[in-house]
C-alpha cells in the first residue's frame, strides 16, 4: 500500500466550558468552517479523516455522546458539531491529554492506514495543536499544520505559530497550499510506492 495522508482535527468538539473559553469559541467556530473545506478535499482522494479530541476527564462519555452534548448546548459548540461530526467513513479516538499521541490508539491506527503524512487542524494551536505537531515530528510524521483550520486565543496564535516554524516540527501552511498539494503528494507518494515494488 501506498504512503497516505491523513486530516487530524484535534479538539474540534468542545463546550468551552474553561477559562478563555467563551472567546475562543468564536474563533474555533470560523476554524471549523476552514476545516470543513479541507475535508471535502481529503474526501474527494478518498484519504482518511480522523477526529482526536479530550474527553474532558470524563471515562465514560463516548465520542457519539461528546457531539451530542455539544449539540446540547448551543452556540458555537452546537456550531461546530453540525458542521464537523464524524460520518460513518471518519475515524475517531479520544484522548485524555494534549497530544493526540499521549496514552491512545493513534499510533496504532496510522500504521493501519499506511500513513506517512499527517495534516492537523482544531485547536487549540498553542496546546493541543502544538503537543501534537511536536509529538508527530519526533516519531517521524511528515507533518503540516494547516493555519486557517487552527485556532487560537489571539495572544497566544503568534508565538505558536513561531514555535512551529522555527522548531521544524511542522509546516504552517494555508488551506489553498494544503488542498494544491494533495495531488502532489498522492503522485510522490505513488512514485515512491513503485521504487519499493522495484527493490
Amino acid at each position: 500500500m501506498q504512503s497516505r495522508t491523513a486530516l487530524l482535527l484535534i479538539d474540534i468538539f468542545s463546550l468551552f466550558d474553561f477559562p478563555g473559553g467563551r472567546q475562543l469559541g468564536p474563533l474555533a467556530a470560523q476554524a471549523a468552517v476552514r476545516a470543513v473545506a479541507l475535508r471535502r478535499a481529503f474526501d474527494a482522494r478518498e484519504l482518511p479523516v480522523i477526529h482526536a479530541n479530550d474527553n474532558f476527564g470524563d471515562w465514560k462519555r463516548d465520542f457519539p455522546a461528546l457531539v451530542k452534548a455539544c449539540r446540547q448546548h448551543g452556540g458555537p459548540a452546537a456550531d461546530i458539531a453540525d458542521l464537523l461530526a464524524p460520518r460513518p467513513s471518519d475515524y475517531f479516538i479520544l484522548k485524555p491529554k494534549h497530544s493526540a499521541f499521549l496514552a491512545t490508539p493513534l499510533p496504532v491506527l496510522l500504521a493501519k492506514l499506511d500513513v506517512k503524512r499527517l495534516v492537523l487542524a482544531g485547536m487549540a494551536l498553542d496546546s493541543c495543536v502544538l503537543a501534537t505537531a511536536m509529538d508527530a515530528n519526533s516519531r517521524e510524521y511528515e507533518t503540516i499544520v494547516a493555519r486557517e483550520a487552527t485556532a487560537a486565543l489571539p495572544d497566544r496564535r503568534q508565538p505558536a505559530l513561531q514555535t512551529l516554524q522555527r522548531s521544524g516540527a511542522a509546516k504552517v501552511l494555508g488551506n489553498r497550499q494544503v488542498i494544491a498539494q494533495l495531488g502532489k503528494w498522492a503522485r510522490a507518494d505513488a512514485h515512491a510506492a513503485e521504487a519499493d515494488r522495484k527493490k
